[in-house]
């Protein structure tokens, strides 16, 4: 048990202090810390590669425990699929890259993605048209309510845009399920899944619904996401930050009929209602690129400390000296204009721990 300010722990670079800080380097001593909290009735927070949290300025008073169980298995299937079981706390785009690099398909859109793959099927990680929905096989968890291992079919976590069973049963960052490991299925091929975004398309001079080679798709991806501020670089304060920010509001068609003609609409799986897109509503509300930094509009906000990406207007990113309220200021002035303007509340992706919009 060590202390540890929280900032270090998290891609947006905030947060204050552990109370007690713990790190679980594998299946079995996860499990047994999580345990050791629960019987002693502490309040438990899960950390990862932290891309997906907002902590509190006055941090966590409880147990933190880090995933950092780390491991790739591939076990060949039929026809030339196989499944790849991958430790909870391994990063990634290292199995994304490793996928590739061995001949496989079926992650290659999701590249570039920050965090550790024990994570994706908690938010249904997804990106440039793909979802983890789309291949994750099964989720291997620790159960904390009956205190056992829990294995859930892919059918049986409820995935929804940016959702999940295991994370509606998710609590201020203290999961019911704890997930150990993933299993993915791929394909042994070096064609990629079919495209399904025309931004990414386009890169790859293809039609939506067409396939590309997988190593092609994985560098335009990457190369889109870095042209976008979401790949981290140590050097560029338009990574610190948790990606982005809004998850696309879901509306019933007639909510959304009432937007103009130009507004982006994107299909939905339930009948009557359509995806809009967060960033042309935080765009058309008045919040450019680069909204808060010093000398622009919303400097006097966070002072400069904190601001929409120069590079995106979903992120919300820290300048080097931000505060979590910081962030958080520039997200509810960026939320409540959007309603305003809109009528549309716009809801954050990544979790807030002891702190709110």
């Amino acid at each position: 048990m060590t202390s540890m300010q929280l900032a270090s722990l998290t891609t947006s670079r905030v947060g204050g202090p552990a109370y007690r800080y713990l790190n679980a380097e594998t299946p079995d001593e996860l499990i047994s810390m999580v345990r050791a909290a629960d019987e002693a009735s502490e309040p438990l927070l899960i950390v990862g590669g932290g891309s997906n949290l907002l902590i509190s300025d006055a941090g966590f008073d409880g147990a933190v425990v880090h995933v950092g169980n780390r491991g790739i298995e591939f076990r060949d299937g039929e026809g030339g699929t196989a499944v790849v079981d991958v430790q909870a706390g391994h990063p990634w785009d290292d199995l994304v890259a490793r996928t590739v690099a061995e001949g496989y398909s079926g992650l290659e859109a999701l590249s570039g993605i920050p965090g550790l793959a024990g994570a994706t099927p908690v938010q249904n990680v997804g990106a440039y048209g793909s979802d983890v929905s789309h291949s994750i096989v099964s989720v291997l968890t620790w159960d904390r309510r009956e205190r056992a291992r829990r294995r859930f079919g892919a059918a049986d976590l409820e995935f929804g845009y940016r959702d999940s069973l295991l994370k509606r049963t998710t609590v201020n960052g203290s999961p019911r399920y704890v997930v150990l490991s993933v299993e993915f299925a791929v394909t042994k091929t070096n064609a990629s899944a079919p495209v399904r975004y025309a931004e990414l398309a386009r890169a790859l001079n293809v039609e939506v619904g067409e396939s590309a080679d997988t190593a092609d798709v994985r560098r335009e991806v990457l190369r889109l996401r870095a042209g976008k501020g979401m790949v981290l670089d140590p050097s560029d304060p338009d990574t610190y930050s948790t990606g982005s920010f809004f998850t696309n509001p879901i509306l019933p068609a007639p909510d959304a009929d009432r937007l103009p003609a130009d507004a982006p609409r994107y299909p939905v799986a339930e009948p009557g209602k359509v995806k809009l897109s967060a960033a042309w509503l935080i765009e058309h509300a008045g919040f450019g690129k680069g909204f808060g930094l010093p000398g622009s509009a919303g400097e006097d906000i966070a002072g400069g400390r904190a601001s929409l990406s120069a590079k995106h207007t979903l992120a919300v990113t820290n300048r080097g000296s931000a505060t979590a309220e910081d962030l958080l200021a520039v997200a509810r002035a960026v939320a409540d204009g959007v309603e305003q303007r809109f009528g549309i509340r716009l809801h954050p992706e990544p979790l807030l721990i002891n702190c709110a919009l």
